[in-house]
């Protein structure tokens, strides 16, 4: 049986900008101290975003049913209408704030893909009020990615306490968390993921190596850009490359891409270097438009590229259909 996937994590309108410059051109490190700049852009895109829509909005294209917890404001209504049209999202755990203001995300992208990001959370202060008891049991897997720090430590204790395996995924928030904190919820986890310079950060502030880490946590995830990914268990060590882009229009939202097409084969119990070439696959996606919730593709087409990119063709992938 397929386990439940439950995803927390924010929900929010991104403001998404392109510079065809350097950001490196134009910042002098000695005078960061002082530091005034502006940004010429030629691209701007207002898309739905969020890490918690960006997750289940592929878990949607992939078959995967989940269901989003998250919270948002009274101007929720289009990014609604927006969801409500994907296969198997449930979104009976996001709660409105209607006097409130749906978060915003505001990111700027240079020609190297470096990126500097605004956030206004908006109604995602209130995440930390809802509980997840009503949605999650040990049939369970439980996305925590990030939110608001108090709500994602009220979702690990919840996990811990209910027995329910859980995929912590930190990001931007490491250094939100107190260190007993952040301790606990990586101890607790079945996964945890992030990018290089995320597990970097959670090592150094922790004091841990990865063979430390996995003691306690089953799996360690890293996401190495053009170097593809590593997936580590106590006992093996698995490299997994990446996928070809057709283009490379914007490289917001891949890391949460990936994340969607680790977890569909996760759930489905498929060999780990599938469920990290899925991941690479899934992220190449989304590189491929402005956007984090712009791209498109049907379960054939899906198979096909893996097949392409991989050259192999499992037949285990076909799981994806049930």
């Amino acid at each position: 049986m397929l386990k439940k996937i439950v995803v927390t994590g924010s929900l929010a309108y991104d403001h998404i900008m392109s510079m065809p410059g350097r950001f490196k051109d134009q910042i002098m490190p000695d005078k960061l101290h002082i530091l005034n700049v502006s940004f010429i852009m030629n691209t701007f895109r207002q898309e739905y975003g969020g890490t918690g829509g960006n997750i289940a909005y592929t878990l949607g294209l992939l078959n995967t049913p989940c269901l989003l917890a998250a919270t948002v404001g009274g101007d929720f209504g289009l990014y609604r209408k927006h969801l409500a049209k994907m296969k198997n999202i449930d979104l009976k755990g996001v709660k409105v704030f209607k006097k409130s203001k749906t978060a915003r995300g505001f990111v700027t992208t240079d020609r190297d893909d470096n990126q500097i990001w605004g956030f206004y959370d908006g109604a995602m202060r209130n995440a930390s009020k809802i509980s997840l008891k009503l949605y999650i049991d040990r049939e369970s897997l439980l996305v925590i990615a990030p939110n608001d720090p108090k709500a994602m430590m009220r979702y690990v204790r919840e996990a811990i306490n209910l027995k329910v395996p859980y995929v912590f995924d930190p990001a931007f928030n490491i250094t939100h968390f107190t260190h007993s904190d952040l301790k606990k919820a990586v101890k607790y986890s079945n996964i945890l993921i992030g990018n290089d310079y995320e597990i970097t950060l959670v090592k150094r502030r922790l004091n841990l190596s990865s063979k430390s880490i996995l003691k306690n946590c089953h799996l360690l995830v890293t996401t190495l850009g053009s170097e593809g990914s590593r997936i580590e268990s106590e006992h093996k060590v698995i490299h997994v490359p990446v996928a070809k882009p057709e283009n490379q229009s914007d490289p917001t939202g891949a890391g949460d891409a990936f994340r969607a097409g680790f977890m569909a084969g996760y759930v489905r119990d498929l060999p780990l270097r599938t469920c990290g070439k899925m991941g690479a696959l899934t992220a190449v996606y989304t590189v491929e438009k402005y956007g984090t919730q712009t791209h498109k593709f049907t379960l054939s087409q899906f198979y096909q590229r893996y097949k392409e990119n991989f050259n192999n063709e499992l037949p285990e992938l076909k799981r994806l259909d049930r």
